[in-house]
């Protein structure tokens, strides 16, 4: 809660006492922020109170704002709107403000919260399959598990970034089967089609497999279009090319070196791509874990668990878990032929990752199609008395679509995540020479600023939208240098450095409380100093929720604040010194808070545009 909003909460709780002769929790008083259609900085609701018989809200507001007025040296006047009391601070209680704020870096207390001190988070997000290149669903859940992590960080946690690769099973095993049957003797340094890009070389293996085995159906006098999803899942298991990935799955768990070694392989070709976009992106992780280094430890609990109870077999010999009491079902762990499905892979993972770490919270950034799986894991871990499992959180998102509908990895219809980084630097790119601004600027440096604006334009889009909501996706849209777009803030920011050197031919003083800035705060001042004000409060409500869209929208008003407020106050030219003094001190802070703002999203700033 923000000081300010504590402080009117104590003088209001006393005040209340003092007046009424009663005592009321701090939780029932309702402070809030006073709407913008009205004057004032702070608002009691006091409808709550007249059921304590205190009055009518009206006159319980009006009592109340007698009392701030001689009791509270911060507040200067008030206004009763029905049962609303509107509370406006002094101009000092703000300027005060930015007078300690007007120098703060990046490491300052006011970017850094201690709520998570001594505290440990593992966020496990990407958690690519080797069967197919990065695609823009990845991207979303790389930007939001990037920028969680950051923001967990800046409120004083220990946040521990990973990556598990799902390196193992059946879609691998599908490439695999395709490049033996179709590719042999490719690899990325001689694929034409995609020269030295192993994820798509085996990203095309896999869309291969698919369409070799719809040969294989329409071979067979079936008609495709005609068969619902389950009668086609059943035909294509009595496939040849399905009964090959079958055996070859079987092969490699019983750690045939010639499948193991093709395996081995191809997962290379798709990790040494994938190490590019990270660094596109700014990614970093601690550790990376494998889906095939930790299957077996799953395996491991689940055989375990079966002389315990906690597991059970089904009628057809499979190992499981009867979740039915909790109104699931029973799921199958190990198949009757001893091979392992990705939920005990996870289970094995789970254990590994609080033995290396020792975490409160094990967060997955996972899209909400998997919102059943998650559900299931932690209540199994639950059942085993694992004494973390009450910190395992599912960040469930929303997919992402494109404007003509949605991406399926097996027919080939994703938008790859290189191709479209490639394309909103390219866009980006195009926009800035069009504009015509570029000045002295040669062509590396606009490369650089279209490089920062493209991806920084991604990041925002694919941010701005809360975290549950599934999301169209317009590459054209999001470089807008205008609306709620990563442009338009990064640019409020330039504005701000431009100011910063000008100011150098300016002799402005040193803005101090000793200032004698005696004009009103003017609407478009007090609304950013607010929103500046409020940083700490979004940041830890961002990070708890783990929503950066929190963030990202709220740092949109603040660029939105400080457009309004360059274009209506005269800042290096004002007319006193302390005025202007006063008003680059707020211009400062603004830079400072969208710059680290951005930071916590992934995204670069420009220092010119």
């Amino acid at each position: 809660m923000l000081p300010f909003i504590l402080d009117i909460q104590a003088v209001a709780l006393k005040g209340i006492q003092e007046i009424f002769g009663v005592e009321i929790p701090a939780e029932t008083l309702n402070v809030q922020e006073t709407p913008k259609q009205f004057e004032g900085d702070y608002t009691i609701v006091t409808f709550p109170l007249a059921k304590l018989k205190l009055g009518a809200p009206p006159q319980i507001a009006e009592k109340l704002g007698q009392y701030f007025i001689a009791n509270a040296s911060f507040v200067e006047s008030y206004a009763v709107v029905q049962g609303y009391l509107n509370l406006q601070l002094f101009n000092n209680e703000w300027k005060r403000f930015i007078v300690e704020h007007q120098d703060i870096d990046q490491d300052s207390p006011f970017f850094q919260l201690e709520t998570g001190k001594d505290k440990k988070i593992m966020i496990e997000y990407c958690s690519p399959n080797t069967n197919k290149p990065l695609h823009l669903g990845h991207l979303r859940n790389m930007i939001l598990g990037n920028s969680v992590t950051r923001l967990f960080a800046a409120c004083g946690y220990q946040a521990i970034p990973v990556c598990l690769y799902n390196d193992r099973g059946t879609a691998i095993c599908k490439s695999m089967y395709a490049w033996q049957t179709l590719f042999a003797g490719i690899t990325p340094e001689n694929y034409e089609k995609h020269l030295g890009k192993g994820d798509k070389l085996v990203g095309d293996c896999y869309v291969s497999y698919g369409k070799m085995v719809e040969e294989e159906l329409i071979s067979q006098g079936l008609n495709i279009a005609e068969l619902s999803k389950d009668e086609k899942k059943a035909a294509e298991k009595n496939t040849t090319a399905a009964k090959a990935v079958d055996e070859m799955l079987l092969k490699w768990e019983a750690g045939d070196p010639e499948i193991r070694a093709l395996w081995q392989q191809m997962n290379e070709w798709v990790y040494r791509a994938n190490v590019q976009t990270f660094k596109r992106l700014g990614l970093h992780f601690e550790k990376f874990y494998y889906e095939s280094d930790v299957y077996e430890l799953g395996r491991e609990t689940v055989t375990n668990g079966l002389e315990t109870g906690i597991f059970s077999k089904d009628a057809n010999e499979n190992l499981g878990i009867d979740l039915t009491n909790e109104g699931l079902d029973f799921k199958v762990l190990v198949r009757k032929n001893g091979t392992t499905v990705y939920m005990t892979q996870d289970i094995g993972t789970a254990d590994k990752k609080y033995e290396d770490y020792g975490m409160e919270r094990s967060v997955y950034v996972v899209g909400n199609e998997q919102d059943y799986h998650f559900k299931v894991l932690f209540l199994i871990m639950k059942k085993l008395g694992r004494s973390y499992a009450d910190g395992m959180y599912h960040l469930s998102y929303g997919m992402v679509d494109l404007p003509d509908g949605k991406m399926k990895s097996r027919e080939g219809t994703t938008v790859e995540a290189e191709d479209l980084l490639d394309e909103v630097i390219a866009t980006a790119k195009a926009e800035t020479l069009a504009l015509g601004k570029t000045g002295d600027m040669d062509m590396v440096e606009i490369d650089e600023l279209s490089r920062k604006l493209g991806i920084g334009a991604l990041i925002y889009f694919l941010s701005k939208v809360d975290t549950q909501k599934r999301m169209i996706y317009d590459p054209k849209e999001s470089v807008d240098l205008h609306g709620n777009t990563g442009p338009f803030i990064q640019y409020a920011y330039t504005r701000t450095q431009s100011l910063r050197k000008e100011a150098a031919n300016h002799n402005l003083p040193e803005f101090t409380m000793e200032c004698k800035v005696e004009e009103r705060i003017a609407p478009s001042e007090r609304l950013l100093i607010k929103l500046l004000y409020k940083y700490p409060e979004i940041l830890h409500t961002a990070a708890e929720s783990y929503n950066p869209s929190i963030m990202a929208n709220h740092l949109y008003d603040v660029a939105k604040a400080y457009n309004r407020f360059y274009h209506e106050c005269r800042v290096l030219e004002a007319e006193k010194p302390y005025l202007s003094a006063a008003r680059f001190a707020i211009s400062k802070m603004t830079g400072e808070t969208l710059r680290k703002g951005l930071y916590l999203l992934g995204i670069e700033v420009p220092e010119r545009m």
